[in-house]
């Protein structure tokens, strides 16, 4: 069933969710130490223990509200996402999203703002995580947890050109995090408002809608079984 449907149990029961990787980039059996062996997964399953987690849940313009458990990002990578060649990805995976990134970073993307903790910034890129992980290997929110009961959010500033977005994933590979342009801020609901333009929305690598959008933390949502040793 649905994220929704496990949310809310079976006859008013959780369920409990085990992760077996068969996704492209596998993000979340990457976090809690399952690792990408679809077999060796299934075999595990019995040594695995239960864990309450938060989730996010997004409500986008025109959109129905929607869970999800890893990130949502706003702009850049919504648009990548957006413009993503799926017989492309069917054929080669996580290579069709570096050809549709290619593609985005080569235009000039639109700044939208972000209300965080009754701040507002102008930013081309943001990044609501609960996993330090992104894109299955990167570390973008090296703060976030799915243990906490909030986002670790990354706004990036400026037009979104191959120089500065080599700059911050310079960064972001390197560990020199934060950069100049780039903010890392931790919050429970995030407000995402568009300028009189088209920007995109996507939450765990799925396209999800348009701005505006809103994403909150619902604590204590979702029964998730992973490795005794995972704690964050």
């Amino acid at each position: 069933g649905t994220l929704n449907d496990v949310i809310n149990g079976v006859a008013g029961k959780p369920v409990p969710v085990a992760i077996l990787p068969a996704g492209t980039a596998n993000v979340l059996a990457r976090e809690v130490g399952i690792g990408t062996d679809p077999l060796r997964a299934a075999r595990s399953v019995s040594s695995l223990v239960p864990r309450r987690i938060a989730i996010g849940l997004l409500r986008a313009e025109g959109e129905a509200p929607r869970y999800f458990v890893l990130m949502a990002g706003a702009g850049l990578d919504a648009h990548i996402v957006y413009n993503l060649n799926l017989p492309l990805k069917s054929r080669f995976g996580q290579f069709a999203y570096w050809v549709s990134a290619s593609k985005e970073l080569v235009r000039s993307q639109d700044e939208f703002e972000v209300t965080v903790n009754g701040v507002r910034r102008r930013c081309t890129f943001a990044l609501a995580s609960r996993t330090r992980r992104y894109a299955g290997w990167m570390q973008v929110a090296r703060g976030a947890s799915l243990m906490n009961n909030s986002f670790e959010l990354v706004l990036f500033e400026g037009t979104a050109t191959l120089g500065n977005y080599s700059r911050y994933f310079g960064a972001v590979l390197t560990g020199r995090l934060p950069v100049r342009g780039m903010h890392v801020l931790q919050a429970e609901s995030i407000v995402f408002e568009r300028d009189g333009v088209d920007v995109h929305v996507q939450v765990d690598g799925e396209y999800a809608g348009r701005l505006p959008a809103r994403v909150d933390v619902v604590p204590d949502a979702l029964t998730l079984l992973v490795p005794p040793e995972f704690t964050k």
